[in-house]
């Protein structure tokens, strides 16, 4: 079974908990570490929330994005903070063809 990694905010863990992962809860201040050690430890994927990945230092954090071990995803909490836009709505919005 793979090793899945969620580092986070402890209401999404929660679920993610629930789901059969590995979960961290580390302060803001402790974000880079956190992927660090899941790193070291042999996650094969990593799921952090947008808002914990906005800790990591920007370097750190695109070179673990660009790796291609182990995967490196970004996710919205449980209340959908730190979503990527839909650029394709932003498109067909500045179009007019959407609202």
């Amino acid at each position: 079974m793979a090793y899945i990694v969620y580092v986070g905010d402890e209401a999404t863990a929660a679920g993610f908990r629930l789901a059969g992962l590995a979960t961290v809860t580390p302060d803001p201040g402790d974000a880079g570490a956190a992927l660090r050690r899941a790193i070291a430890e042999g996650a094969e994927l990593i799921l952090m929330s947008g808002a914990m990945a906005a800790h990591v230092p920007l370097a750190e954090l695109e070179t673990a994005l660009l790796q291609e071990a182990p995967l490196l995803a970004i996710v919205p909490d449980v209340h959908g903070r730190g979503a990527a836009p839909d650029l394709a709505h932003e498109v067909r919005s500045a179009l007019g063809i959407e609202t």
